[in-house]
């Protein structure tokens, strides 16, 4: 830590404000400011940002950021009891800490915040996913934020930044790296934190990227590939029927029905040009598909290209437009991807 950095250990805080962690808050404090340190640095240098923080808690990584020559730092924080212990860090960086009682899933922190912003935080386990996946489906790109440097359980960290073809693959994957790029940069043992959580955890650092790696509407993106990805062996037609009315027009019109493995198992997988109604292929089976990668790029980007007609669409009114970027996107992340929800 900075040698201006007075304030007592953490250890000691926590004891002097009676700061126990609570299970329903999602809390596991980290309490030795060397790795809270390090896991400021991992940010980059912030000597020129605005730094956001959700869930300091006694304060351990904004103290971090702090240290390491923040311009400012916003901490929210849910929890009333942390906030003796933060007023502490803001009485110690005078000007420099903001913190605000609230949650992080309705306060909007742009009001107090001037770019270029980072965010850093050692998120709740309970609203991690959620805050991220909000953060890389904002309608405008590029977003507000440079980089996300973010703490997640290590088997979350895992699936955000996993490639076609891994079991982490799926909806966080394709979600992160269709706008960022997403590598892990940290690993701790669940011994690193009071109480020690039942995993290990791991530091995500994603870059934002000048522009998707592919055009597609976000609300929509993320709408399609949870629903296909929610249960990976269930038939698309059934998976994405809330997505779109017609979906098994859609698919048939794509080309896309099923043929018998030829190993002989019941799995069923992806044929252009065959036009029976009979068993549609699973979303599972997405990892067959490389010898035919027309199939998933056309199922997807159909859905994706006709999302305007969601509300109301006759199944005729299919049309067959020329691929675009995302379908490429969605074929070249799932064609060969066992996929999961998150």
């Amino acid at each position: 830590m900075s040698s201006t950095d007075t304030l007592p250990p953490l250890r000691d805080v926590i004891n002097t404000h009676d700061l126990k962690a609570r299970k329903s808050l999602g809390q596991n404090f980290l309490l030795d400011l060397n790795l809270t340190a390090k896991i400021a640095r991992q940010a980059g240098d912030v000597s020129e940002c605005d730094v956001l923080e959700i869930g300091p808690g006694p304060g351990g990584l904004t103290r971090g950021l702090l240290a390491e020559g923040a311009r400012h730092v916003l901490a929210i924080e849910k929890d009333k009891r942390c906030l003796p212990a933060l007023t502490e860090i803001a009485d110690a960086y005078p000007g420099r800490l903001t913190v605000i009682e609230g949650d992080a899933l309705q306060v909007d922190p742009l009001a107090h915040l001037t770019p270029p912003i980072r965010i850093a935080a050692n998120l709740p386990y309970n609203v991690g996913t959620e805050l991220l996946v909000r953060w890389l489906t904002p309608r405008e790109w590029p977003p507000f934020w440079q980089s996300l440097t973010l703490m997640f359980q290590r088997e979350v960290a895992e699936r955000i930044v996993a490639k076609p073809g891994s079991k982490a693959f799926g909806r966080l994957a394709l979600l992160a790296q269709w706008r960022a790029d997403a590598r892990i940069v940290l690993q701790l043992p669940p011994e690193a934190f009071t109480p020690p959580p039942k995993v290990s955890s791991a530091v995500v650092h994603l870059t934002a990227l000048a522009e998707p790696r592919y055009p597609a509407d976000p609300e929509v993106l993320n709408r399609v590939v949870a629903a296909a990805f929610n249960q990976r062996r269930k038939m698309l037609r059934s998976a994405l029927k809330g997505v779109a009315p017609d979906i098994e027009d859609r698919l048939l019109a794509a080309g896309l029905t099923h043929r018998p493995c030829r190993t002989g198992s019941a799995r069923r997988v992806l044929r252009p040009g065959t036009r029976s109604r009979q068993g549609l292929t699973t979303v599972d089976n997405f990892r067959q598909q490389r010898s035919l990668s027309g199939s998933v790029d056309h199922t997807l980007f159909d859905i994706l290209q006709h999302q305007r007609s969601f509300k109301a669409r006759p199944s005729s009114a299919v049309d067959h437009t020329q691929h675009a970027g995302v379908s490429r996107y969605v074929s070249e992340q799932c064609d060969a991807a066992e996929v999961y929800t998150n």
